[in-house]
């Protein structure tokens, strides 16, 4: 990259300047999950239906990794910097909207344009980071700060979340935003220097278009399919969406400069590494929202102390960011990527233990062991993407390794809570599309009211399974698939 000043930043500059981008992505991540322990507040304020809740969770996610990409090309031309300021403005704008909102309509559109905002800021703040510091161990080190932030981030969302919601009202989730970025703009232009890149050809607006209309096509088709069924009305939209999915990759393989190097994934560690990202925020999204809706609306537990069950996960998968290259050393990238997806398996195991009466112990249980395999996802996957790919495609891995994140934490809640709601809708007591609403009905009978709790597990209990499933598959995968040292793959590109 080439940088508009040539004056190298000193080390106490370089440091403020880490901080101010770091405040920002910690931000972003966050609002990834700082909804988890809301939602129920939401459903009784607004009234939003099965899959406009889906939505409300989720939008955010979603446009957010079908930005980025676009957003580093875009970036890379005009001016990280400028990009991210913009970007910021739009996120802290959107984060107001989202506070007042009082009608679902109105709440999806803002946490769309929060998702539109945060998109610019992912990638134009890891190039920011690392124009601050040339010193190559220098940057290394603030580049694993910058994942560290990112992870530790979603892990605390929902526990911010809790805690603001035991005293304040729903939206204070959003207005926390305000503050932050307030001084984000006012230390950015001090701290912080303007970062290009040389042209890389032009932005392929059909690829763009194509990948974010063919990924909410397909999203929609199963939400309408998890609320209302099957029928024509919601199938057409899926077959759209894969319709388009399928020509955005066909696409990228004749362009120049494709949005997505569809090439990379000939690479078996790469996909792995990338599969590993994917479903590991699968897994963690999908369980954090289900479990935090069952917590407090089947155990009956307060917000605060829902937060509170939280810390010791929240707490184990910070640590484990920070100490991943400790336990790469001792395991070897195989054995750890290996036990990322055994970890998970294993605390969506616990989570298939729960029941009506009992579940709080498991679930602090189960976030402590899953905590470690997504700690080491989120340290791992974009490391061992970038060092499986030659140098020169190094920032293509790096951005698909992002992405993957992103799509992944919003599928969870999609796929996952599509599955769970549609169980819901066809086995439950048909008071209402959802747990909160129908326990809400003053309608409901006892024992209606003990078959929605019932049910609530059942569709969990089937979502988390499937997500336990898959990661034990690809655990299988990479066990057969990866070489026994996977530096002896990545030698020919240091």
């Amino acid at each position: 990259m080439q940088n508009t000043s040539i004056v190298q930043p000193s080390r106490r500059h370089a440091r403020r300047g880490l901080i101010t981008v770091l405040a920002l992505v910690a931000l972003v991540a966050m609002d990834g999950s700082v909804l988890y322990l809301a939602m129920p507040h939401i459903t009784s304020a607004v009234r939003p239906s099965a899959d406009q809740a889906l939505w409300i969770l989720d939008i955010y996610g979603f446009v957010v990794g079908s930005l980025l990409v676009a957003f580093g090309n875009i970036g890379d031309r005009i001016g990280r910097l400028k990009l991210m300021i913009v970007g910021a403005i739009i996120f802290g704008a959107a984060s107001i909207g989202a506070a007042v909102s009082d009608t679902p309509g109105s709440l999806i559109t803002c946490r769309a344009m929060m998702g539109l905002g945060g998109a610019t800021l992912l990638p134009s703040g890891l190039a920011i980071v690392s124009s601050l510091f040339p010193d190559p161990k220098q940057r290394a080190h603030a580049i694993g700060i910058f994942a560290a932030t990112f992870a530790a981030g979603f892990a605390v969302g929902p526990l911010i979340g809790g805690m603001l919601l035991n005293y304040f009202s729903w939206g204070s989730v959003f207005l926390i935003n305000v503050p932050v970025v307030a001084l984000f703009l006012l230390f950015a232009p001090k701290f912080l220097r303007e970062v290009h890149a040389p042209a890389q050809g032009k932005i392929d607006l059909t690829s763009l278009l194509l990948s974010f209309a063919g990924i909410l096509l397909f999203t929609y088709s199963l939400k309408a399919a998890a609320a209302q069924g099957f029928s024509a009305q919601q199938l057409i939209p899926g077959a759209a969406g894969i319709a388009a999915l399928l020509w955005f990759t066909l696409r990228q393989r004749n362009l120049a400069h494709p949005l997505l190097d569809i090439r990379l994934f000939k690479d078996r560690v790469f996909s792995i590494a990338i599969l590993t990202g994917l479903l590991s925020l699968v897994a963690w999204s999908s369980s954090g929202y289900l479990a935090a809706v069952y917590l407090q609306s089947v155990l009956g537990l307060d917000v605060f102390t829902t937060a509170l069950l939280m810390i010791p996960g929240a707490m184990v998968l910070t640590a484990t960011c920070v100490w991943t290259s400790h336990i790469v050393d001792r395991m070897g990238r195989k054995w750890a990527l290996v036990a990322t997806h055994l970890l998970i398996t294993a605390g969506m195991g616990l989570l298939l233990m729960t029941t009506s009466t009992h579940g709080a112990s498991l679930f602090v249980a189960s976030t402590i062991i899953a905590g470690v395999g997504y700690g080491l996802s989120f340290s791992l996957v974009a490391e061992i993407a970038i060092s499986a790919v030659p140098p020169e495609r190094a920032g293509a891995a790096a951005s698909i390794a992002e992405t993957s994140n992103e799509i992944g934490n919003a599928l969870g809640i999609s796929v996952l809570g599509s599955v769970a709601a549609l169980w819901f809708r066809l086995n439950g007591p048909n008071v209402a599309g959802t747990l909160e609403e129908s326990l809400g009905s003053p309608l409901i009978s006892l024992e209606n009211s003990l078959l929605a709790k019932e049910t609530f597990i059942e569709g969990m209990h089937a979502a988390l399974g499937i997500a336990g499933i898959f990661t034990l598959m690809v655990a299988l995968l990479a066990i057969v698939w990866l070489p026994r040292k996977l530096n002896e793959l990545t030698d020919p590109h240091p």
